[in-house]
């Protein structure tokens, strides 16, 4: 299970690295991360400026229109995503690199490794399955014209998107290049479509994940190296040790700024790209609903739309899902101070400081660390809800309405 919680941390790294957004450890590895970025631009761009062709110049068919509406849709959501990232790309990389030294490389004892190891293995099964959900529809835009082409005369064949040029594109050689060149697009495009929410989900998993151990260390009050040189059980006479208490409990209250702080940077860089994608998630999965259920189209398009439509519920709910475990292991800081062997202490001078100070954690944790949609909305489970309810609207008037035109 170790290597498989693991996996998930390289996977997406991996996946970053593709994209051209990783942190580069020297000049060389800087160069390919400056030749990756330009490579995912330009391919984006172009892949971009095809299906927009294709979908003004088919303007006139509704279907296809709606077709090629959701296909620019999740196009120009990657180019969103990748714009937003690239524009706070220090503090993005201050992120990742904050969450490999303090996150992934801090110092645990047994209960707090198996902590770790929980939200690893949660943010493996999100992960995996939402890349496998995507990968899926990539893979399906590809094999869907190549099953089409099945029997066709070599002037007849189709491209994965329509490519509008004066060239006979439908021969080869012409058409066994087009068809690669579209390949490597789509799947560069794919690429920024799920990486980024991966990071993100990954950031958010191990943030909870770290509140959980500050809770585990406030209801113990252990964690501070001064508990284990001044006294070998410090729970034996607690009332003996108020100033080690003291230290241990500043020592807390350090690490709970550093996680607020943390999530504020995690606001910062994510807040608009965030306030995109719930705008968007309604909008796609009522395309990709209407596409199945209502429109009249091949079999093998269908498909396509069938694994978007599973792959946009699944991004839909890790996305808010680890949102809403920031929220709430963010606000259960204040449960575990309360829980802490504070009653143990003297009503002393330092006892009293100690129980003030203690209060203050706790109003403070009652504000949430969460990440919001560029300061509008907090986005939660509850946001899951509301996106699919707007997107069931969404669908009901689309439906009214193509039967209208009818």
């Amino acid at each position: 299970m170790g290597r498989l919680n693991e996996f998930s941390i390289a996977f997406t790294f991996f996946f970053l690295k593709l994209s051209g957004l990783w942190v580069a450890e020297n000049s060389f590895e800087e160069r390919c991360r400056r030749v990756t970025i330009a490579y995912s631009i330009f391919v984006i761009f172009c892949h971009c400026c095809v299906i927009t062709t294709d979908t003004y110049y088919c303007r006139g068919d509704f279907g296809v229109t709606l077709y090629n509406l959701s296909n620019v849709l999740s196009t120009y959501m990657s180019v969103f995503k990748l714009l937003c990232l690239l524009t706070q790309r220090k503090d993005f990389h201050r992120l990742i690199r904050y969450m490999r030294r303090e996150f992934l490389n801090g110092e645990y004892d047994p209960h707090e490794r198996s902590i770790l190891a929980a939200c690893k293995g949660t943010s493996t099964f999100y992960i995996c399955t939402f890349s496998s959900l995507s990968n899926s529809t990539l893979m399906s835009y590809v094999i869907s014209p190549i099953i089409v082409n099945i029997g066709r005369n070599e002037s007849d064949r189709i491209h994965p998107f329509n490519v509008r040029l004066d060239l006979p594109l439908a021969m080869t050689p012409y058409f066994e290049i087009i068809f690669i060149l579209q390949a490597f697009a789509l799947y560069q495009t794919g690429i920024c479509y799920f990486t980024f929410d991966n990071t993100l989900c990954m950031f958010n998993l191990h943030a909870a994940g770290q509140f959980r151990i500050l809770q585990y260390r406030l209801e113990t009050m252990r964690g501070a190296k001064i508990t284990e040189e001044r006294t070998g059980d410090l729970n034996a006479c607690p009332s003996r040790h108020v100033d080690i208490y003291y230290e241990a409990f500043k020592t807390h209250v350090r690490q709970h700024q550093e996680l607020i702080a943390f999530c504020n940077r995690l606001e910062n860089v994510f807040s608009f790209y965030s306030l995109g994608q719930v705008l968007l998630f309604s909008l796609l999965i009522c395309l990709d609903g209407y596409m199945i259920l209502v429109a009249e189209v091949p079999v093998s398009r269908r498909f396509i739309f069938v694994f978007h439509l599973i792959a946009c519920i699944a991004q839909l709910f890790m996305f808010t899902y680890s949102c809403d475990r920031l929220i709430q292991d963010s606000t259960s800081v204040a449960r575990a101070m309360y829980a802490a062997p504070w009653t143990d202490l003297p009503m002393n001078k330092d006892g009293s400081r100690l129980r003030k100070e203690m209060v203050l954690v706790m109003i403070r944790s009652r504000q949430p660390s969460c990440l919001t949609g560029y300061g509008f909305f907090a986005i939660s489970l509850e946001t899951y809800t509301r996106v699919l309810s707007t997107a069931f609207s969404y669908f009901t008037l689309l439906r009214q309405g193509s039967t209208t035109m009818k």
